[in-house]
């Protein structure tokens, strides 16, 4: 590579990053500054430093609480969506049975309908039956969409294993459960990395199904976020603060299976 095309491309580079991280920045700039500053002003930095913005997080039940419901029923959706995949995925990759190339191609339609498709249809079930307003009920239907990507990032993985492992481990007596758990699932963590990490973040940003389907009792961060507004006007700085504090579990999610995410684009699978 030529010097010329070296700062050509650096500086597409650099341009690009500038281009991701403006707007965290600017929202982290926010959330230190206070309304007046914010309408009134326009600076790089804030003026008048103040973390009053995080406290009212921290202190007001009705934000940190959203906090707390989204992270329980996005786990419970994560934790669900892989064990119901994995067996799935296995079939599809391991057997051949009639209809299950069609069958493979429905779950994928799901994850390609809009969730305001399935909005009616959750709501009146759930109204029935009780679950309304409850984080289970998030988390179940969130599946919908969440099975399918899972079953097809995980069948793509376990296509890779050799079925020569599966036939060793029976020679050798292993129980299909034990096979299951103590051999294959070692030889894919990385695809159930992945699967998990894809899981959790439709299931934290989705804001339509988790706003309908509650209303006090589990009611997520996305949606206390969208209800800012009051008789002084919209506030701003809490509201960026609340967005600060909303990238960082995704955050963390990232650099914990950042590896495995690698692996995947590696295989083709995501």
């Amino acid at each position: 590579m030529n010097e010329r095309g070296f700062r050509k491309r650096s500086l597409f580079l650099v341009a690009y990053l500038v281009f991701a991280i403006l707007p965290i920045y600017w929202m982290v700039n926010m959330s230190l500054k206070t309304n007046t500053e914010i309408v009134s002003t326009f600076s790089f930095w804030p003026r008048d430093l103040t973390w009053d913005n995080y406290k009212v997080i921290f202190t007001d039940r009705s934000w940190y609480s959203g906090y707390i419901n989204s992270l329980i029923y996005v786990g419970i959706n994560t934790v669900l969506s892989v064990t119901v995949a994995l067996p799935a995925a296995y079939a599809f990759s391991r057997y051949s049975f009639i209809g299950d190339k069609h069958v493979f191609f429905w779950l994928l339609t799901n994850r390609m309908t809009p969730p305001a498709i399935f909005l009616l249809p959750f709501f009146q079930l759930y109204t029935t039956v009780g679950l309304m307003d409850t984080h289970l009920a998030v988390a179940l239907s969130h599946l919908v969409f969440n099975v399918p990507l899972a079953v097809w990032i995980l069948e793509g993985f376990m296509s890779g294993v050799p079925r020569e492992i599966d036939e060793t481990a029976y020679i050798d007596g292993y129980t299909f459960p034990r096979f299951f758990l103590r051999i294959f699932m070692p030889l894919i963590k990385a695809g159930i990395g992945v699967t998990a990490f894809f899981c959790f973040m439709f299931s934290w940003v989705e804001l339509l199904l988790a706003r309908t389907l509650t209303s006090v009792n589990a009611k997520p961060i996305v949606a206390t976020m969208t209800r800012t507004v009051s008789a002084a006007g919209m506030d701003w700085g809490v509201l960026a603060a609340a967005g600060v504090l909303t990238i960082v579990p995704g955050a963390i999610v990232i650099w914990f299976v950042r590896h495995y995410i690698a692996k995947g684009f590696a295989m083709g699978r995501v």
